[in-house]
């Protein structure tokens, strides 16, 4: 599932985020919980009941970090409300592409970057800093560095999946 998207409001709240005007991070943070929370409640939810397993692009945790760490909203805060908008709704796993600064720079060129990617390095230098900082420790993070080739990031994906659910993911194949 996209995020934020995959639902009527998350589109329309996507386009406002990533290529609309320029916006305090509190409302940020808002528009991105709004789309969260109709991806949740519209989304997600259903397909849990249903027994699916349910991948989503970003969730919690991006909020933690773009917009506590990256935009200097207290984190406590931010919690507290991401908390609000999905429910109490937890991820069993998160996997963390990492990327270094010089790749991700290099990737932003050979494409237009959207609202979020043309911040500044120190606000990026956050962001990474806050995603580093949250997976200390938690083994529902799992890192990946995602600077290798899409078929060796692949190979490390599935292996994750294949230790957290065996009976759904062979490790290692693909």
């Amino acid at each position: 599932m996209r995020e934020p998207g995959g639902t009527g409001l998350g589109e329309a709240l996507r386009r406002v985020i990533l290529r609309g005007a320029d916006m305090n991070a509190r409302s940020e943070l808002l528009l991105y919980l709004a789309a969260r929370a109709a991806l949740v409640e519209e989304r997600i939810l259903p397909a849990l009941a249903d027994g699916m397993l349910v991948v989503a692009d970003r969730y919690a945790l991006s909020s933690l970090a773009y917009q506590g760490y990256g935009r200097g909203i207290p984190v406590a805060q931010v919690a507290a409300a991401v908390e609000f908008a999905t429910q109490g709704l937890k991820p069993d796993l998160t996997i963390l592409l990492e990327l270094g600064a010089e790749s991700r720079r290099e990737r932003f060129r050979r494409r237009s970057p959207d609202r979020i990617e043309s911040a500044d390095e120190d606000f990026h230098d956050r962001v990474r800093l806050g995603y580093a900082e949250l997976g200390q420790g938690d083994p529902s993070i799992q890192v990946v560095d995602s600077s290798r080739g899409v078929r060796a990031v692949h190979r490390a994906i599935l292996e994750i999946l294949g230790r957290v659910w065996p009976e759904t993911f062979a490790s290692g194949s693909g």
